[in-house]
């Protein structure tokens, strides 16, 4: 899609592909508060360019747990004011390391499993993240799907989840998206999760989070967080992979860390150490500059307060992409009821477009999306909602469910 888009002469091309955000003036961003912590890395001169451990930097291990898992914050000044209150760290029950992102992160958590779990199958929701399937056969997972997405309602299979779940042989690992989920839309909601957690807990299957809209999906830190940190505080076991290349916008960064929530203090030291021998023969040990520029922002107050406030504005413009979308939808009177567009929720929605009706917004108006008819609301603006209205208009009309 990518590519396609990269070589079309078009004036008027779109490209909603792409999972990455942009302004209202379709540009990248980097958030200023991202420059103003490079820049006071950049003045620090006692800090120096060696290699990080296998385990990344300490600083951004500890906070990242503490961000995922919960948090309490001093009310005065203080350098470092993010103390865990999570069960899980006051326990010593979660080894956190510094990973390659988002796919780096599964990628080693998927290695460990492959390894040193008593199960060899993973379910993934059906459909996910194109990268998952392909992650997870590498190192020799066994693959199911379990049924996610509902597309006659645009929204969660709530019988076929569950029945799925219910299912599976006991010990099997299941992989969840935190929050946002990538391609649909479609979130459980704290119901709905607090259900699949008793399934999951009942049948002692291994719940993998796939964390990379912390924040980013609804502008709430916390509110995004609530799937993994139910799982948290029941004290059981999980795994969760959280990235900052959205909620941070550090894509080419690379940065991100994975965490594994073990039942004892002692459990997850030994988890830790086969870590590091997975790490060290694949990539030595990650990079320390994006991993600085979040310890920078998560241990200064008030850096991280102007990043809450900057976050919240990206969510919140996504928001208000779907709200405009999709008035403009029904103003121009398409057929269909779009109204899932304004239940989904994050980066991505699944528009319900079909295979022939993206194809004839690719070729008739240049506006370039997957087959599956995902679009990323992160892409649009409000001088290319007209555009986009237009050719799905044009489209639905054209070729009808």
């Amino acid at each position: 899609v990518n590519i396609a888009y990269n070589n079309d002469n078009s004036p008027v091309k779109l490209n909603l592909g792409m999972g990455v955000y942009r302004t209202e003036e379709g540009k990248p961003l980097v958030l200023n508060v991202v420059r103003r912590a490079e820049q006071l890395l950049a003045n620090d001169l006692i800090r120096v360019k060696e290699y990080l451990s296998i385990t990344g930097l300490t600083d951004f291990n500890k906070m990242s747990a503490t961000l995922i898992f919960g948090e309490k914050r001093y009310k005065y000044h203080k350098s470092t004011f993010i103390v865990g209150n999570s069960p899980v760290i006051k326990e010593n029950r979660v080894t956190t390391v510094q990973c390659l992102s988002g796919s780096g992160l599964l990628r080693v958590g998927a290695e460990f499993l492959a390894r040193h779990y008593e199960q060899k199958t993973i379910y993934i929701p059906q459909p996910t993240y194109g990268l998952h399937p392909v992650i997870f056969s590498t190192v020799g997972l066994s693959m199911k799907t379990y049924r996610y997405y509902d597309p006659t309602g645009h929204a969660l299979n709530i019988q076929g989840l569950p029945e799925d779940l219910d299912s599976a042989p006991s010990g099997s690992i299941f992989l969840l998206h935190a929050c946002a989920h990538n391609p649909t839309g479609v979130g459980p909601t704290a119901e709905h999760w607090e259900q699949i957690r008793l399934l999951i807990r009942s049948k002692r299957l291994l719940p993998f989070f796939d964390s990379a809209y912390q924040g980013y999906a609804t502008g709430s830190l916390d509110a995004d967080a609530v799937s993994v940190r139910m799982f948290a505080a029941d004290g059981g076991e999980s795994v969760v992979a959280q990235s900052y290349s959205k909620n941070m916008g550090l894509y080419g960064e690379r940065v991100g860390a994975i965490s594994f929530v073990c039942k004892t203090t002692n459990v997850a030291r030994r988890v830790e150490s086969q870590l590091k021998l997975i790490i060290r023969p694949m990539y030595s040990n990650p990079p320390i500059h994006g991993a600085s520029i979040v310890a920078a922002i998560l241990s200064d107050r008030t850096l991280y307060n102007e990043w809450i406030i900057e976050l919240k504005a990206m969510a919140d413009r996504i928001i208000s992409m779907r709200q405009q979308l999709f008035d403009a939808l029904h103003a121009r009177g398409t057929p269909g009821n779009w109204s899932h567009i304004l239940k989904h929720v994050g980066m991505f929605t699944y528009s319900g477009l079909n295979p022939k009706q993206v194809g004839s917004m690719t070729k008739e108006y240049h506006i370039y999306m997957p087959e599956d008819g995902r679009i990323n609301m992160a892409g649009l603006c409000a001088k290319t909602i007209p555009h986009l209205t237009d050719a799905i208009h044009v489209a639905v009309a054209k070729f009808s469910n």
